[in-house]
């Protein structure tokens, strides 16, 4: 039974338009898989996974289409660029094959024009897609539709170059135009929707991964602390006989040895702080100040140490940017996170810092020249006792994401093997320099 009754005069333009809606289904079937079978099912998320479904999607799409001037009108391409965007190159392939074959076996007169189309459109969205990487959320989503125009727009011109260069004649009550207008405007929306629904479950995904992390940051705070005040009473006791000893006149030899043991109670103490920063970061002493003089101090600080393995710092810095937090707690951050890039960094080469603003956010980039760190890598960073280093605990860069986040800022990593890393640091302005630029 059709979805509603159609006028004789308009029978044409209703049967492809009925079509269209049951492609909107089709199309919409895939995120319902993901959906029920995800959060279970991990592989059901690999590219390969995602080409199969996708690539089935089409293939129903082009069996349930419409047939007019020997031409196929259906939401083929709404899987392929769903999938190509989303899942990569790999998946946009299998999607491409699924849709050639699926075209092959129905065969028809324009099969020829059948695969211009099909290959067009997949190396167009293919292109595209590169536009969309590293974006998320509605600035993805408006890409993934601009790009949808692009099945449109070849369809349309398939359509004249087939019906003029095979003089095909136009069935009854059937407007050519009229039918691509329905066809472009099904086809946005066929994409919007799935998309759509792609961005909310990513972000419910985010929201997820962001609870059950903070989750896992309370209980190895909580541990971090207690352990460290156990630990810190000792040590002090230690430490004030160690003092008493060293007062006493003993030959050299000995008070090299007690110096030692004092300063290694001191890095002892150091890292206990770490922790207790880890537990719950205190941001007490709060006061306006300009982030360009903090960084070039900090800059200062850490030249001995770029300078032993020949690396230089690169600066660019817009403007005097001011913010308001605890300089104190922000430069231990802003340090650890530093100190690491040069560290990563191979020999005789550049750190790059830029500091800019990014509407009302102060922007913090710093590029390392390291060998960068795979998806999974990044995802860890921040844990308690992870590290990529050979020597380390990982303690500075999570004390340094917990800083910065008490701060009401973001810190993000984007990396590469082999091509070094991004550290990007949003952090407030102030209000005072927001109201001035606003």
């Amino acid at each position: 039974m059709p979805f509603f009754t159609i006028p004789n005069k308009g029978f044409e333009q209703g049967m492809l338009l009925e079509k269209l809606l049951l492609n909107v289904l089709i199309v919409l079937s895939p995120i319902l898989v993901y959906t029920a079978f995800g959060d279970r099912i991990k592989k059901a998320l690999s590219p390969f996974s995602i080409g199969l479904v996708q690539g089935a999607a089409s293939s129903l799409c082009l069996i349930f289409s419409y047939e007019a001037l020997n031409l196929y009108w259906d939401l083929r391409y709404v899987p392929l660029v769903i999938t190509t965007v989303y899942a990569g190159p790999v998946a946009g392939v299998i999607n491409y094959l699924f849709i050639l074959g699926t075209r092959t076996y129905l065969n028809g007169n324009a099969l020829h024009f059948g695969y211009i189309s099909i290959t067009l459109t997949f190396l167009g969205t293919l292109y595209l897609s590169r536009f969309t990487k590293n974006r998320s959320g509605r600035d993805r989503l408006r890409r993934v539709v601009l790009i949808s125009v692009v099945p449109s727009l070849i369809m349309l011109i398939i359509m004249l170059s087939y019906t003029l260069i095979n003089d095909v004649k136009s069935p009854a009550h059937f407007n050519p135009f009229v039918a691509v207008l329905f066809f472009g405007a099904l086809e946005t929306l066929g994409t919007w929707l799935p998309a759509m629904l792609l961005e909310f479950n990513n972000e419910r995904s985010s929201m997820k991964e962001e609870i059950l992390r903070a989750e896992k940051l309370k209980t190895l705070g909580g541990v971090a602390a207690s352990m460290a005040h156990e630990i810190r009473n000792p040590l002090t006791a230690v430490q004030g006989f160690l003092q008493l000893i060293r007062a006493n006149n003993y030959d050299r030899k000995t008070r090299d040895y007690l110096q030692i043991a004092l300063d290694e109670l001191e890095r002892a103490e150091s890292v206990i702080n770490d922790y207790l920063s880890f537990s719950k970061p205190k941001l007490t002493h709060f006061e306006s100040f300009c982030l360009v003089e903090l960084i070039r101090n900090i800059i200062t600080m850490l030249t001995p140490v770029s300078s032993c393995k020949g690396i230089e710092f690169q600066c660019r810095f817009k403007g005097p940017l001011y913010i308001y937090t605890d300089r104190g707690q922000l430069q231990q951050a802003l340090t650890n996170v530093i100190k690491n890039a040069v560290e990563a960094s191979s020999e005789n080469s550049v750190v790059q810092i830029s500091l800019s603003l990014q509407g009302s956010q102060v922007e913090l980039k710093i590029i390392d020249s390291g060998k960068g760190m795979t998806k999974e890598e990044i995802q860890r960073i921040g844990t308690l006792f992870y590290t990529t280093k050979e020597k380390g605990t990982g303690l500075g860069t999570s004390v340094a994401v917990r800083i910065i986040e008490a701060m009401k800022g973001n810190i993000l990593y984007e990396s590469e093997k082999g091509k070094g890393t991004v550290c990007i640091i949003s952090l407030p302005l102030e209000a005072e320099q927001l109201a001035n630029t606003n």
